[in-house]
C-alpha cells in the first residue's frame, strides 16, 4: 500500500470536509491545481497548515466562501479565442437560425465576460431575441459580479481587440457606458440571461439545451469527473445540440466520443449525433 505525505492526506481530508459540510465537490478535481491553490490562500486565511484552514473553512462560512472564490476557476475575458468566436458564427450560428426558440447554457460563466460576448454575437446576427441563456457557475461571488456586468475601463482595450478579431460587426464601445475606472456593459444585453448557481461535479441535467458552452473548466478535472459532466452535457443536449469545449479539451478522452460528431474540430465545436 503506498504510503501518502502527510499534505496529501490533509488535503484529501479538507475536500471531503467541504463536500461534507457545504455540499461542494472539488475530490475530483485535478489535484496538483487544487493543492496549488490552497496552499497559495494559506497565507490570506492566517493559517499554517491545511488541517488549520479545514478547521476554520468549517466553523466559518465566511471563511469558506474565501477558500470558494480561490478554488473556483475564474480566469476569463470578453472574446477569448477571437477564432473560436469566428467559427462560431461561421459554422454554428446559421444552424440555429432554422430554430424559433434558442436555448442555450453557460456553465462555469465565471464572472460572465464571455457570457456578454455571446450575447452581443447574438446580437448581431439578429439571434438574440429568439434566445435564452443560462449562465451558472458554483461561485456566488462571481455570479453577482456576472448580474452586476461592471469592468475594469483598463481591459476595455483587450477586449476591443479581441472583438474586432473575432469579426465584430459594430464598434464595441457601443456596447458599455465608461464611468471613472470601471465600463459598465449595456442593459439590453442581460434581459435574456439567467445567472443561477450550478455544480457541474454533482448537480443534474439542465434542460434541453440547443448549444452548449464549457470553455477551459474540464481541464481542472480529473478523467472521472470529466466523463460525468461530458455525460450531463450529452443529456442535456437537444436533437443536434451543439456542445463548445476550451482550446485545451476534447471530447474524445471521454467514454462519450462515440455521441459526438466533429463540427469544428479546430475550435473544439461538437454536435450530437443523429441517432440512425
Amino acid at each position: 500500500m503506498q504510503k501518502l505525505k502527510p499534505e496529501t492526506i490533509e488535503l484529501n481530508m479538507l475536500l471531503e470536509a467541504i463536500f461534507v459540510r457545504y455540499g461542494y465537490d472539488f475530490r475530483n478535481y485535478a489535484k496538483a491545481s487544487i493543492k496549488r491553490r490552497v496552499l497559495s490562500h494559506l497565507s490570506d486565511a492566517g493559517c499554517q497548515t491545511i488541517s488549520a484552514l479545514q478547521h476554520q473553512i468549517l466553523y466559518s462560512p465566511q471563511a469558506f466562501a474565501k477558500l470558494l472564490f480561490k478554488l473556483s476557476v475564474n480566469v476569463t475575458e470578453m472574446f477569448r479565442d477571437p477564432d473560436f468566436y469566428l467559427a462560431l458564427k461561421k459554422e454554428v450560428f446559421p444552424q440555429l437560425l432554422k430554430r424559433q426558440r434558442i436555448k442555450i447554457w453557460h456553465a462555469g460563466c465565471s464572472t460572465g465576460e464571455e457570457v456578454y460576448s455571446l450575447a452581443i454575437f447574438l446580437t448581431e446576427e439578429g439571434l438574440y431575441d429568439r434566445c435564452h441563456l443560462y449562465a451558472t457557475d458554483i461561485d456566488d461571488h462571481a455570479l453577482s459580479k456576472a448580474r452586476d456586468a461592471i469592468y475594469p475601463v483598463k481591459e476595455m482595450k483587450a477586449f476591443t481587440t479581441n472583438y474586432n478579431n473575432a469579426g465584430g460587426r459594430a464598434s464595441f464601445s457601443d456596447y458599455y457606458r465608461a464611468k471613472y475606472d470601471f465600463a459598465m456593459l449595456d442593459k439590453a444585453l442581460k434581459r435574456n440571461i439567467t445567472f443561477s448557481n450550478h455544480n457541474l461535479a454533482c448537480d443534474s441535467v439542465f434542460g434541453e439545451m440547443d448549444l452548449i458552452f464549457c470553455r477551459n473548466v474540464l481541464i481542472y478535472f480529473n478523467r472521472e469527473l470529466q466523463d460525468r459532466v461530458i455525460g450531463l452535457f450529452k443529456d442535456s443536449l437537444a436533437e443536434n445540440g451543439v456542445l463548445c469545449l476550451g482550446s485545451r479539451e476534447t471530447i474524445r478522452v471521454s467514454k462519450y466520443t462515440d455521441v459526438f460528431e466533429d463540427m469544428v474540430p479546430s475550435q473544439k465545436i461538437y454536435r450530437i449525433k443523429k441517432q440512425s
